[in-house]
């Protein structure tokens, strides 16, 4: 029974973690990698508080 749930868990862990994109999906995910946008004034006030939180420069 043990053994029936660890391969269960194994299985639904694996497809939770595995992401299927069409192949437009996997170009715009590549292009968004390599030429991110610049940051929005909210993103660059979450960098500003992060910096301030860890003391980072």
């Amino acid at each position: 029974v043990v053994a029936t749930v660890q391969d269960a868990a194994r299985r639904a862990i694996g497809e939770a973690e595995i992401f299927r994109l069409t192949v437009s999906d996997q170009e715009t995910f590549a292009c968004a990698l390599l030429s991110p946008p610049p940051p929005t004034p909210a993103m660059e006030r979450a960098f500003a508080r992060r910096r301030a939180l860890l003391h980072t420069e």
